[in-house]
């Protein structure tokens, strides 16, 4: 059994920072989007073909890193670190090499795929170092996700004169600082073990454990959501100024501000689950993003503070029960299959947002863009079916 003992206090919030820059590589071609269309003529559905890359992308990189075991063969730093400057160098890539929009894709890809070793890896080296305290650290690790993905609209924001390039040079600074922080000041931690490996057969047999199948398909719910949500932002927005003669803002900040709002909907959720349970915050936090999907038909005529209150909570709820799922598969998977049943349901997860990116891209381009976050419904639904179950346990324990 590990001896408990209080990490230093310097170790989470470097951590922490470290995930946020890390993740910042996300949505940085997002931020630019309308200077990269312009300087290499890209069509109206780009965003979402870019963004797409990033997923398959990760979705490549979560299997080969689970496959070869490399953050329990490796020093997690290590590992953290190299995935930073790797993630760093192929984002900069788009202005150091630019090749049209296969360049652009192909290195979206390579972003994507080192991403793999930055925010699973992240979360291991917390659970090494806050083992009785993972729940308050996935909070915080998922809100550093957050602001990290939200972060490039805030520096297209402020810095609005700014050449696309160097935005994106930003990014890519922050995140190798962020990997060197990591690797130059956080040792492996006290907790560290040799986890199970990925194992091909565990796809079946951890399926058939009701509890994990539940948690699991309320994370797919989850996913099908989030990301569609986080990209289509911009176009939104952008699609109510078009609506409403006479209003002004910036697109590109209250793009960072809703997707930001997440990072509350994270800690608030991760400190309430402590006294009501992950299953619970999980279910109130996916009703209320499934209101926002069911109401978003209406929200282009609203009044403006009204508009953005609206997109605010919806940004809070979309990814604050993401910690929740988190835990509630970890908690639920079979401890024989536990890194093959997270690797499995990261990887099906992050599939399913290409789905749902592509889809709202299409009603984007047939111009129903008033109608296209209806689409995202039937994933809430999904995740609310299958926690309820969950939900009544935790209430009956």
């Amino acid at each position: 059994m590990d001896t408990v003992t209080t990490p230093p206090g310097y170790i989470l919030p470097i951590i922490v920072f470290a995930q946020f820059a890390g993740t910042s590589l996300w949505f940085a071609s997002n931020a630019v989007m309308p200077e990269l269309s312009l300087a290499f003529e890209l069509g109206a559905g780009s965003v979402s073909d870019l963004t797409s890359a990033v997923q398959f992308g990760f979705i490549g990189g979560t299997l080969v890193f689970a496959i070869l075991n490399l953050a329990d063969r490796f020093s997690p730093s290590r590992l953290f670190l190299v995935s930073a400057l790797l993630g760093a160098t192929f984002n900069a890539m788009m202005v150091w090499f630019p090749a049209g929009l296969t360049g652009l894709l192909i290195y979206r890809f390579l972003t994507g795929f080192f991403l793999a070793g930055i925010y699973p890896v992240g979360m291991k080296i917390a659970s090494d170092w806050f083992a009785g305290q993972l729940g308050k650290a996935l909070g915080l690790l998922v809100g550093a996700l957050v602001l990290g993905t939200a972060l490039p609209h805030l520096i297209r924001s402020l810095g609005a004169s700014l050449d696309w390039s160097l935005v994106v040079l930003a990014v890519s600074s922050l995140a190798a600082l962020g990997g060197l922080l990591l690797f130059f000041t956080i040792p492996d931690g006290p907790h560290r073990k040799t986890g199970t490996k990925f194992n091909p057969s565990a796809l079946i047999k951890v399926f058939k454990e009701k509890d994990f199948r539940a948690a699991t398909i309320g994370y797919f719910g989850h996913m099908w959501e989030l990301y569609a949500f986080w990209t289509f932002i911009p176009i939104l927005l952008g699609y109510y100024l078009e609506q409403n003669d006479g209003i002004a803002f910036d697109i590109s900040f209250w793009s960072f501000l809703i997707i930001a709002a997440g990072f509350l909907g994270c800690t608030i959720g991760g400190y309430i689950s402590l006294r009501k349970g992950s299953a619970w915050v999980a279910f109130g936090l996916l009703s209320t993003s499934l209101v926002c999907c069911l109401l978003s038909v209406f929200i282009y005529t609203l009044p403006q503070v009204i508009f953005f209150i609206f997109l605010l909570i919806w940004g809070i709820s979309v990814v604050g029960d993401s910690p929740q799922f988190s835990t509630l598969t970890a908690r639920t998977a079979p401890k024989e299959w536990v890194g093959s049943a997270l690797t499995i349901s990261t990887c099906i997860g992050f599939s399913i947002t290409i789905f749902s990116i592509q889809i709202l891209k299409q009603a984007q381009l047939s111009g129903q863009i008033d109608w296209a976050l209806l689409w995202l419904v039937p994933g809430p639904i999904l995740g609310l079916w299958a926690t309820f179950p969950l939900l009544k346990k935790e209430r009956e324990s």
